[in-house]
């Protein structure tokens, strides 16, 4: 409960600060949501000291804040909010968010062990769970500094009855202008492969371990890995996908890829081209494209192209002579 009031906290504290950089000096908040709201700020706070009688402070409000959309009441006219008991101690989590403190890194469960904790309500199709997985994830703010870099959130692409699924690391520069995942130089290169394999961008399902491209601070240019804080609170999409598709074979495209899905740090070069298992469905390990552009060696491309041979063995897929022989020294 704790956790969910903090991060909830943590997105409307984010997006406060938002609306106040833009120039707004009021928003607009219902009578019921702010009796929610009330009664949240007691709870946090009732171990601490008996609450002390506050007089209401009035805050006029203008805008409601759309990213908290999903989790407020509907919006009327503006009415007084009670301020915080002057007081009252704050706990420990709660000061903890309201100053930015981020927790410190946790190990990386595996995805294996860790189920899909996104509600998806009643949907029942594969796009209709997979349109209300994105409405959520679009205002996922679950690590503020990630929402406060990204310029749109990359949720995934492709057809959502695939029977081939690609998993990478995270969004870069270009899939976060674009909000597309694999669209930048390693994204051509992937859909050229994957156009090789007999398939196309609309037929395999593309996605990553992470939403959003992770943050450089004082950097202009250039991506990070994300830390395994980062892929465990992402996780639960990811798997909501994979859930909602059902693919037959999935591909891991690089070490971080393997490490989020499987909870492996094993070197990508002793995992690829042996299937390994997750939730019931195979998973090939690959070189990620990216890797390939840095080492474009005919043996090196040779190697990723054996093991989407494996892949597409494993799909039952026709494999033509030409295409076993691609990379091959003649």
């Amino acid at each position: 409960m704790l956790e969910s009031y903090c991060q909830l906290l943590d997105g409307l504290i984010y997006h406060l600060k938002r609306l106040k950089e833009r120039g707004e000096r009021y928003v607009t908040v219902s009578p019921a949501t702010l009796g929610e709201l009330s009664l949240a700020l007691a709870a946090a706070a009732r171990p601490k000291a008996p609450q002390a009688t506050a007089k209401p402070s009035p805050v006029r409000m203008a805008k409601p804040p759309s990213p908290m959309a999903a989790t407020s009441s509907p919006v009327t006219q503006p009415v007084p909010m009670k301020s915080a008991p002057t007081t009252q101690t704050p706990s420990t989590a709660s000061a903890a968010v309201a100053s930015g403190i981020q927790p410190p890194p946790m190990p990386v469960t595996p995805a294996s062990e860790t189920k899909p904790a996104v509600d998806l309500g009643n949907h029942q199709t594969p796009e209709e769970v997979m349109a209300a997985l994105r409405t959520k994830a679009l205002a996922c703010v679950k690590c503020p500094h990630l929402a406060q870099a990204r310029t749109q959130v990359v949720f995934g692409v492709g057809d959502v009855h695939a029977s081939l699924m690609f998993v990478g690391e995270a969004p870069g520069a270009d899939e976060d202008l674009q909000g597309e995942p694999f669209v930048g130089k390693a994204g051509q290169l992937l859909t050229k492969i994957i156009e090789t394999m007999g398939f196309s961008r609309d037929t395999v399902y593309i996605a990553n371990i992470l939403k959003c491209r992770p943050d450089t601070p004082g950097q202009t240019a250039g991506n990070r890995k994300p830390t395994p804080a980062e892929m465990q609170t992402c996780l639960p999409y990811l798997l909501a996908q994979i859930k909602a598709i059902q693919p037959k074979v999935l591909v891991a495209l690089g070490a971080t890829a393997v490490e989020g899905l499987l909870g492996k740090s094993v070197g990508i070069t002793k995992l690829r081209g042996h299937f390994q298992m997750f939730q019931g469905v195979p998973i090939m390990p690959t070189y990620h494209p990216a890797y390939l552009l840095r080492n474009q060696s005919l043996a090196t491309k040779r190697e990723v192209w054996e093991d989407m041979l494996q892949v597409l063995e494993k799909l039952g897929c026709p494999i033509s002579a030409k295409q076993r022989n691609y990379f091959l020294r003649k």
